[in-house]
């Protein structure tokens, strides 16, 4: 079980991206010094309002992309089980549990697994506990069957998907599943799951259930943490899954056979995002993921310096994803083809981009609003001008349309309103995204995974209505 290191996010570029983007800078500086001494070739200017173009048009395409993928998941047929029949045989199954420093959701958690609906004979339960991790293993009670606790060795990188790995080799199991250790899962998640692959082609090599919020309401981040799930697991992977597009995993409850997990090497440890990598691996393999009508609840971060930490981490691992699934553009192109390949750019690389230039072109807004053209009309000649500013206007419409969507989809109808003001929970993207970044070009901290606090909502709060949001109709 070995991952080809072409596929790993060890390295930051290949040696042929390292040559194209010295290539590209060398070239670009050497036709302006050109310009600059001759007066030949386009001039400074023409390049800066080149680049407001491109980022205007990357702009449109991830919009219109993402929206299109929301209004398409009305009709996607997500794998149901209201009336399926309980299978006779059940199959032996793993689940793996990484935990770091988890001793306050230890017992809950411990709980949780225990209710899981599933013969114990056929259940591997797997704790994956780090050897240094005092604080968690003595708050390990004493273990029964199914539970086990492997104990991982200090070693680099020190990350969830090389936890998930030393536990895949102990794996009995002919499914694998993946909880959090502030998961709530469906009891009954692991036999749907069962069913849905004895229902789909041995290519659909993993189901990815639906991950939502049981704390919605502790604070304005919550709602906007719990809408932007709802708006991702409930409608837009339904909508990549309805036009059969890569998939991009969430971080837990995802259903994998075996077999093929081993196939593919399993999880690649340097990448921080280590569940949409795997998505995208699954595609170029030629195999699929399908989404599961079946609920694992999560806490929301509800502290603003754990939310960043948490962010950051996921958009460092997307650009390690982009990065490491681009090295062979023409690979690439021929393993998933045009569609899914232009598909894999508008998800996890294009709203990347976006994200970081979101404040820049925040504060020529700023600037266009208080002091008129004359300091941006240069740069935005009137056919661009007007393009970008229907762009903002409809984009922003669009996306603050899907958010609202998302929370109707799950029931979060208090949180409706609160989309008015997603705008500043997209600056905090934004601000996650220049750390991330930073983090990316420092070789020690670039697979430094960054540990999020769970247990610092012990209950969830009721809602404002005194009611609680139903779980998904999936």
């Amino acid at each position: 079980m070995t991952l080809p290191d072409e596929l790993s996010a060890r390295r930051l570029l290949s040696p042929a991206q390292t040559t194209t983007a010295v290539t590209a800078l060398v070239a670009l500086t050497t036709v302006m010094a050109v310009h600059a001494l001759t007066g030949l070739g386009p001039p400074p200017l023409w390049w800066a309002r080149a680049f407001v173009a491109a980022i205007t048009t990357v702009y449109a395409s991830a919009l219109l992309f993402r929206a299109a993928m929301v209004l398409g998941a009305w009709n996607a047929e997500v794998i149901r089980f209201d009336d399926a029949p309980r299978p006779a045989e059940l199959p032996a199954y793993t689940v793996l549990v990484p935990l770091y420093r988890e001793a306050k959701v230890l017992p809950a958690l411990l709980d949780r697994l225990a209710a899981l609906d599933y013969p114990a004979d056929r259940l591997q339960i797997l704790l994956l506990i780090e050897a240094d991790d005092e604080e968690t293993r003595s708050a390990l009670p004493p273990l029964r069957a199914p539970f086990e606790a492997v104990i991982i060795p200090p070693s680099h990188p020190r990350t969830k998907p090389k936890a998930c790995n030393i536990g895949l080799t102990r794996t009995r199991g002919e499914f694998v599943v993946i909880y959090d250790a502030e998961d709530r899962p469906d009891p009954d998640q692991l036999r749907k799951a069962v069913l849905a692959f004895d229902s789909l082609p041995d290519r659909v090599v993993c189901v990815q259930a639906e991950l939502q919020y049981w704390n919605p309401w502790t604070n304005w981040l919550t709602r906007c943490f719990a809408a932007e799930y709802a708006t991702n697991f409930s409608l837009l992977l339904r909508g990549l899954d309805r036009h059969r597009m890569a998939i991009p995993l969430g971080g837990t409850s995802n259903h994998f056979r075996t077999d093929a997990l081993r196939a593919l090497g399993g999880w690649d440890p340097y990448n921080v995002t280590e569940d949409a990598d795997l998505g995208i691996r699954i595609a170029r393999r030629g195999w699929d993921v399908r989404m599961m009508a079946s609920v694992t609840e999560e806490e929301a971060n509800s502290r603003l310096g754990n939310w960043i930490r948490q962010r950051s981490r996921w958009i460092k691992g997307f650009m390690q994803t982009w990065l490491v699934h681009t090295r062979h553009p023409y690979r690439l192109w021929r393993q998933l083809g045009t569609q899914r390949t232009i598909a894999f750019h508008l998800t996890m690389g294009f709203p990347t981009l976006t994200t970081l230039a979101n404040p820049i072109f925040w504060s020529l807004t700023a600037l266009y609003l208080c002091t008129g053209t004359r300091h941006i009309e240069a740069l935005y000649p009137p056919v661009l001008l007007y393009t970008g500013g229907i762009t903002m206007i409809i984009g922003n419409f669009l996306m603050i349309y899907c958010m609202m969507a998302g929370c109707l989809e799950r029931g979060l109808f208090p949180a409706v309103r609160t989309m008015l003001t997603i705008p500043l929970y997209w600056a905090l993207m934004s601000l996650a995204a220049y750390k991330a970044l930073a983090q990316l070009t420092i070789p020690t901290r670039r697979h430094h995974w960054e540990l999020t606090d769970h247990g610092l909502v012990p209950h969830p709060p009721p809602s404002p209505d005194q009611t609680t949001p139903h779980k998904a109709s999936a």
